[in-house]
């Protein structure tokens, strides 16, 4: 079976969908050589697409050429070990110039036509002398590619507090927004050691259940909302969605949980329908 787009991966689980607009017979795992701006690069197969109808592109895919060659595995490979000592380089004329910056990654391109260097800073960096050193010393492209630390959790990898690899590091391609008001829909301590990855931001699995918290909270009052009941007006101080309950805070700082069904009695007692 031919598959007209086909993602493939890069070093450090970088991925971009490319074209097989030569319908060409690529399986999972392959290693294929693709046409990018100014020449040539070597990645993996990671995944088939029968066509591209959902998938939106800025610009147009870069395209597939061919099957990787052993010439070409041995290429990658070599460029592997050039990668490690212009990681030692780069460094080396970072402090050399003294810039706030902290060098993450290093990749060749397969035609080694140009070198990207990703680097996280807390603020903007004038890298242009570095770029001259670098663009001396080897001779071809360099880029500069400033990256947050999601991104760098991402390009390193690891292993998250539940034990298995890191999200980003394994599957996830895009990075959602996240929000403490996820971790409070969800009743989550607001502790920030608790709910931060190891890259310091709040945890992307937060994200997998925020649907299904958000559908169940529609059935409950907001926090805060005034209920009136027999021992005076409650405030909804937090709600479980699992044993459809609400916990109720009254101004003499005592509390009192009740079942959804008796707060909801309450609320058309407080509001009748006319």
């Amino acid at each position: 079976m031919l598959f007209s787009l086909i993602e493939v991966s890069f070093k450090r689980n970088r991925k971009t969908y490319c074209s097989n607009k030569d319908s060409l017979d690529i399986n999972l795992g392959d290693f294929i050589v693709i046409e990018v701006e100014k020449g040539f690069d070597l990645g993996k197969a990671t995944k088939l697409e029968m066509d591209d109808s959902n998938i939106e592109f800025k610009t147009e895919p870069p395209k597939i050429v061919r099957k990787a060659s052993e010439n070409d595995m041995q290429r990658l490979a070599e460029n592997r070990k050039k990668e490690d000592l212009a990681f030692v380089v780069c460094r080396e004329k970072i402090q050399l110039h003294n810039l706030c910056m902290k060098l993450v990654d290093v990749e060749f391109q397969m035609d080694e036509n140009k070198i990207t260097f990703f680097f996280t800073s807390d603020r903007r960096v004038d890298f242009r002398n570095l770029v001259k050193d670098l663009a001396a010393k080897y001779r071809t492209r360099i880029e500069l590619r400033q990256i947050g630390v999601r991104e760098e959790a991402k390009k390193i990898g690891g292993l998250g507090i539940c034990g298995v690899s890191l999200c980003c590091a394994s599957f996830m391609n895009n990075f959602s927004p996240i929000s403490t008001q996820d971790a409070k829909n969800q009743n989550l301590p607001m502790n920030p050691t608790k709910l931060s990855g190891t890259c310091g931001r709040l945890k992307c699995c937060m994200l997998y259940e925020k649907e299904f918290y958000a559908s169940c909270l529609k059935k409950f009052p907001a926090l805060d909302t005034a209920i009136e009941t027999d021992r005076g007006i409650g405030y909804v101080d937090r709600v479980d969605i699992f044993n459809d309950s609400i916990l109720l805070r009254f101004e003499d700082d005592e509390y009192e949980q009740l079942s959804l069904t008796d707060v909801n009695a309450l609320i058309q007692l407080t509001n009748p329908v006319n």
